[in-house]
């Protein structure tokens, strides 16, 4: 392995990679180490009889995102079908119903953009305790944030930046960001356990040895540093502390096999039980494939992973049969499934800031002493939960690198 290297990049998700290919078009002499033994971290495209985004799926503000022009450049094919989110009902509610829900969501998102001049706090408080879709509401929020409303800031929610145009990869979205990689320099299988910075060189300890470098970028998750997973001489404790505010939020995913698909309406959706906030969404046939892709969010998520991934299943058949009857249970059959609390080098899906920690995302992406530069979906102020927010992310962290 390379023992000293000019710029090390942590982390070879989608900010670790938007870092290294800045760095490697600029000649630098640069190294990306990856703690699993492959590229994407939280874009993670597994192929079974079709190509599954177990991470990140959707090409959020695909109309600005910069990997939408990425993947056209590259001839990766484009699915403009609008999602399920946006179609006007779900086949679980009448036309009456989606009209009510609808007009509650835009009554939420316009409080939510003219709370900037009121004190922050947790966005819960901006749908009334026991209105008809205050559950449904919350539930709605664990597949956006990885959790409920009263655990997510106003002010940061606020902030987020979303055009509306959403599209998906057909091939996979993860496997598009790790194909941009396949060029770069990187060492797999190589997690990092310290950071030392008091010298004149910083050393940077692996289970695979030790690297010195002259600057260092950091793009592991927020919930890495707030667990002080890899430790820092100096320590930092501004990090930590910003990393502790904006905590990894839960997005599961499972996806079933469905025989006699073609019952449903391509791209169609539908809630397990619409009135409560434990409930998952139903995704049902992608791209017009035999699947169900089933979305598990927030502390849902988390108490079905502590129960292991049969309780996902047996949840989702649960909820099926409750909408569509007990003989539905012999169509569906487990195919792929994700628990990102339980991966170790992630420890969630992506984050949220908590009330009071909308400010932590600047705090968190500050260089220190301009050789430590921290890049990531958390420290990004207006695409944070995102890929193309990350990968942003890690290109500033670049320049700022090579700039120094």
């Amino acid at each position: 392995m390379a023992d000293s290297v000019g710029i090390l990049v942590i982390g070879g998700g989608a900010a670790g990679i938007g870092a290294a290919q800045r760095l490697a078009e600029a000649h630098a002499d640069y190294l990306l180490v990856e703690a699993r033994p492959r590229l994407g971290g939280r874009a993670w495209t597994v192929q079974d009889e079709h190509a599954i985004d177990l991470g990140c799926g959707w090409l959020h503000s695909a109309d600005e995102n910069p990997w939408t022009r990425i993947a056209q450049d590259l001839g990766w094919r484009i699915d403009k079908t609008p999602p399920p989110w946006m179609r006007s009902s779900g086949i679980d509610m009448d036309k009456e119903e989606a009209a009510d829900l609808r007009k509650t969501m835009n009554e939420f998102y316009e409080k939510l953009e003219q709370s900037a001049a009121r004190p922050d706090a947790a966005a819960s408080t901006l749908l009334p305790e026991n209105g008809r879709w205050t559950a449904l509401m919350n539930a709605i929020c664990t597949y956006v944030n990885g959790a409920e409303l009263d655990r997510v800031s106003i002010h940061d929610y606020a902030a987020y930046h979303d055009s509306g145009v959403n599209w998906r990869v057909a091939d996979g979205y993860g496997a598009m960001i790790t194909s941009t990689a396949s060029e770069l320099k990187t060492m797999l299988e190589c997690p990092v356990t310290g950071i030392d910075h008091s010298g004149a060189r910083i050393h940077v300890a692996t289970r695979l040895g030790v690297i010195t470098a002259d600057k260092v970028i950091v793009t592991v998750s927020s919930a890495i540093l707030a667990e002080e997973r890899i430790q820092f001489t100096p320590a930092l404790p501004d990090k930590t502390e910003a990393a502790q505010g904006l905590p990894l939020g839960l997005a599961d995913k499972l996806y079933l096999s469905l025989e006699d698909a073609e019952e449903f309406e391509t791209d169609s959706r539908l809630f397990g039980h619409p009135r409560e906030a434990a409930t998952a969404a139903y995704h049902m046939r992608p791209f017009g494939r035999p699947l169900i892709e089933v979305y598990f969010g927030g502390r849902l998520a988390d108490d079905l992973e502590s129960q292991g991934g049969r309780a996902f299943v047996d949840f989702a058949t649960w909820e099926l049969t409750s909408q569509l009857g007990s003989d539905f249970a012999r169509r569906i059959k487990p195919v792929r499934l994700s628990q990102w609390r339980g991966d170790e080098f992630a420890r969630g899906s992506y984050s949220y800031a908590s009330p009071g920690c909308h400010g932590n995302r600047a705090k968190l992406a500050a260089p220190v002493d301009n050789r430590l530069f921290f890049a990531g979906e958390a420290c990004s102020p207006r695409h944070y939960s995102t890929a193309h927010g990350a990968y942003l992310t890690g290109l500033a962290a670049a320049e700022k690198a090579l700039a120094g």
